[in-house]
């Protein structure tokens, strides 16, 4: 029987609704009940639905707006199953009547259906001929449907079932023995390697687990077509679950068949993604070839300094990458479901609420860069702290103190308070270290210069071009202060020079027998407070530690 649905075009449906000079009922409406408009019955959407019995489909029925068609099928099942209750209905008392509606099928005093031309049109009959081939098919479905719930037939197939279940699971036992031996053959066989030559291809550990693997594939496999094989006779033996035992296939297939579609449709969208990638690759290259060399210097740019070359380089690659996702974003499958544009939507905010101390130090390291306030390798004091960068990155700047501590400072910290660089004008100029001491009014202030200047020259790490100079900061109330200031180039020993100078100042003034009377003078002492020569180097001291 021809089953294949023709829609009518819409010049006949409007020439058909034309036509029609009063309301007719719907299809399967009983006499007495309110008829539907011609108009809602030819309406565009009209749908298809089977008539189903025990998992059965008998036949296709057509719905209209106002009466769909899974509707309308069901309840032309439930009419079906009410007549094969009926014990004392006779499957061969059929009868047909002809109405304005179309043709009324009727088994005893049970109204069943009514066949409309619409009916007719999937079939491509006149609606007497499909009348008559729709009362058989209903009829043989009671007998069956009666035959099916026969308690000896039931009996029979409960029976079956569990001789099934039993057999299912001596077979599930022989196929779990046989997956440990070949369990066991697949460990044999993968413990030499696969060799071609010299040239061992596979490891005996690739091998073993490939064939492990195919084992397990293998009897897993197996095992789901047995379960399936017993299930799907199991549940069609009763007739209450065999519409779901024909049905049970498709909830593996379905899923798999829509993925697959999906892939399928995805394709030229895949495409125009890895395509775009390539491009987007080869782009990235060529930026990043171009500011390698500015940051080499063998391309030069006016104005442009080389220490920019790696952050701009970032940013740059940045807003490539992000055009890059914006262009390809309506390709990506799924970008236009709801459920995509929900999680997009949720990363936004939990992106807006949770990253402004992240942009705000983002945007805090590039402007250091740019401002160009330290350079890796500097000394700087930032916050109380004091150490040698070691890295810039976007978000935080790391320092190595003198104490080799590593010290992490925020980008943000460093952008909104003083920084302190000891190297950047020590480069050219030298950087000035400086200490004080307070000698008293009774030394002449020459005398403590010329001894100061002596201990700078014998300090090493000090530049002697340009040459130290000492300042007399205050003339305090028991001593003057003179304050000893030197150049060197390396503030990074800034430390060890301070102690060497130090060192130099205390052995000078001894020397010469000068006491310092920092940090606070009482009254003059009998014996001046000063080391001497022969003291130089007591014990624990030895004379190769000293300077």
């Amino acid at each position: 029987m021809n089953r294949i649905l023709r829609m009518p075009t819409c010049a006949l449906i409007c020439f058909a609704v034309a036509l029609l000079p009063a309301p007719v009922r719907s299809q399967d409406v009983p006499l007495g009940q309110a008829p539907v408009a011609a108009e809602q019955i030819l309406r565009p959407g009209t749908d298809v639905a089977p008539v189903t019995v025990d998992g059965r489909e008998l036949f296709p029925v057509r719905g209209i707006s106002a009466y769909p068609a899974d509707r309308r099928a069901g309840e032309i099942a439930t009419r079906i199953r009410d007549a094969a209750r009926d014990p004392s209905l006779e499957t061969s008392d059929r009868r047909l009547e002809e109405t304005a509606d179309g043709v009324r099928v009727l088994i005893g005093d049970h109204y069943l259906l009514t066949v409309l031309d619409l009916d007719a049109d999937l079939e491509e009959m006149s609606p007497g001929l499909i009348a008559e081939v729709y009362s058989g098919l209903i009829a043989q479905a009671i007998e069956d449907w009666r035959a099916a719930r026969t308690p000896s037939r039931l009996l029979r197939h409960a029976a079956f079932v569990i001789v099934g279940a039993i057999l299912l699971l001596g077979l599930l036992f022989l196929l779990r023995r046989l997956h440990r031996g070949l369990s066991q053959v697949a460990e044999r066989r993968g413990a030499a390697p696969i060799r071609v030559g010299s040239l061992q291809v596979v490891r005996p550990e690739q091998l073993r687990a490939l064939l492990l693997w195919t084992v397990r594939v293998a009897t897993t496999a197996l095992g789901l077509v047995l379960v399936y094989s017993y299930l799907n006779t199991a549940l069609g033996s009763f007739p209450w679950t065999r519409g779901f035992a024909q049905s049970l296939l498709g909830y593996v297939t379905d899923p798999i068949l829509s993925i697959g579609r999906g892939i399928l449709d995805a394709i030229p969208g895949l495409l125009f993604i890895v395509i775009a990638w390539f491009f987007t690759r080869f782009v990235l290259r060529l930026i990043r070839t171009y500011f390698t060399g500015l940051e080499q210097g063998t391309t030069t740019l006016r104005g442009f300094d080389a220490d920019w070359a790696r952050p701009t380089y970032r940013l740059v690659r940045t807003f490539v990458i992000v055009l890059f996702l914006v262009m390809i974003f309506p390709y990506i499958p799924g970008s236009s479901t709801s459920a995509f544009k929900g999680i997009s939507l949720f990363m936004g905010i939990v992106f807006s609420l949770g990253s402004s101390s992240v942009i705000g130090n983002l945007i805090a390291g590039y402007t250091m860069t740019y401002r160009r306030a330290f350079r890796v390798g500097d000394r700087i004091l930032v916050d109380g702290s004091i150490g040698d960068v070691e890295e810039m990155r976007l978000l935080v700047t790391h320092l190595r103190s003198p104490k080799n501590e590593e010290i992490i400072v925020p980008n943000t910290l460093i952008l909104s308070g003083n920084v302190t660089n000891y190297s950047s004008i020590a480069r050219k100029e030298g950087l000035i270290l400086h200490t004080t001491v307070g000698i008293g009014y009774e030394t002449p202030w020459r005398q403590v210069e010329a001894m100061l200047l002596e201990a700078a020259v014998r300090t090493p790490g000090l530049e002697s071009d340009p040459p130290p100079f000492v300042l007399q900061k205050e003339l305090a109330d028991f001593a003057v202060t003179y304050e000893i200031n030197a150049y060197t180039r390396d503030p990074r020993r800034m430390y060890a020079t301070y102690t060497a100078l130090h060192a130099n100042i205390l052995d000078v003034f001894n020397e010469y027998g000068v006491q310092i009377m920092t940090p606070a003078y009482e009254g003059d002492p009998e014996v001046p407070k000063v080391v001497p020569p022969d003291g130089a180097f007591a014990a624990p001291a030895r004379e190769s530690e000293g300077q």
